[in-house]
């Protein structure tokens, strides 16, 4: 049986690379060719990033939503994923042949609770769109879209119903990679786990936001609950960490990785296997400083040697 090892990673953007997989352009100047071209540049530079990662032992990694602009708007006729299918498998077999691990993040305006039916239907698009990606690379169900509950609209309880009964409604390729996230405002750890207790689907624990809107349990006791939400083919369960950036409002993240909290926070996890995503502004600068403290930590996972 293959034994899962924790994996650090980090969010979208890689700032040694020198590009970026997230270039897009207005909606006035679209056009098939244009388009084309941009999923073709952020495609290479994907794959420059993943390299980079690999070379680093960086395991783990949130692809943009932006890869393919405007994917799941009207406007798109074009068959993207016919045409680039191949290199979206070539990407998959990279990942999939150095054990990396891979996840997205929709934006803030995909919200399946919403109040307003079309904007369901657009964030059921967009999920749609998510899920693409991760199949055209044949990447396996650990390979996560993680949301938000979304809005109270003035009744949580309400509003965590629709959230099931919209759930209900989404296309099934999304709904085997899709996960809750718990947020800093409206809704907390115990809040996910009645969802995740009733559609099934694992909770995402985010360390920060927990601190900001905890629902009351140490990080023991948090560990406890969110984990036993993951299946096997769920993967390891995922957590997003961050820390209060100083002198500045609760709830910021921090500019770069406070080595003391961090090791405190391996400390304390230490009974639990999990799959790391740092949420800090300098993005790989970090990961490769928790990289170097959890190496002497048996859980964590060094790199597969890549077949030139």
């Amino acid at each position: 049986m293959k034994v899962l090892r924790m994996r650090i990673g980090y969010p979208c953007i890689n700032t040694s690379v020198g590009c970026k997989s997230s270039r897009t352009f207005r909606l006035k100047s679209y056009s098939e060719k244009r388009l084309k071209e941009t999923i073709r540049d952020n495609l290479d530079c994907l794959g420059k990033i993943l390299r980079f990662n690999l070379r680093h032992n960086i395991l783990f990694f949130r692809i943009t939503s932006d890869l393919v602009p405007f994917a799941s708007h009207p406007i798109c006729k074009f068959d993207w994923q016919g045409s680039f299918g191949k290199r979206f498998k070539e990407i998959g077999d990279f990942i999939k042949s150095c054990g990396m691990r891979i996840s997205m993040h929709p934006d803030q305006f995909t919200l399946i609770n919403s109040i307003d039916s079309r904007v369901f239907e657009n964030s059921g698009r967009e999920l749609v769109y998510h899920a693409q990606v991760l199949d055209l690379m044949e990447l396996d169900a650990s390979a996560k879209i993680q949301i938000h509950i979304g809005g109270v609209y003035g009744d949580k309880e309400a509003s965590m119903r629709r959230f099931v009964e919209r759930f209900e409604m989404l296309d099934e390729i999304v709904k085997r990679r899709l996960v809750i996230e718990n947020d800093n405002r409206c809704y907390n750890l115990r809040d996910c786990l009645k969802i995740s207790a009733v559609v099934g689907i694992p909770v995402l624990f985010d360390v920060f936001h927990h601190e900001v809107n905890s629902s009351g349990e140490t990080t023991k006791e948090a560990y406890e609950l969110f984990t036993p939400t993951w299946k096997r083919e769920d993967g390891l369960p995922m957590v997003d960490y961050s820390s209060q950036l100083t002198s500045d409002k609760r709830g910021k993240h921090a500019e770069t990785l406070n080595l003391d909290i961090f090791r405190e926070f391996l400390g304390k996890t230490k009974p639990f296997d999990f799959d790391i995503m740092l949420e800090i502004k300098d993005k790989e600068m970090s990961v490769l400083k928790a990289i170097e403290i959890a190496s002497q930590d048996n859980r964590f996972s060094l790199a597969k040697k890549h077949p030139s």
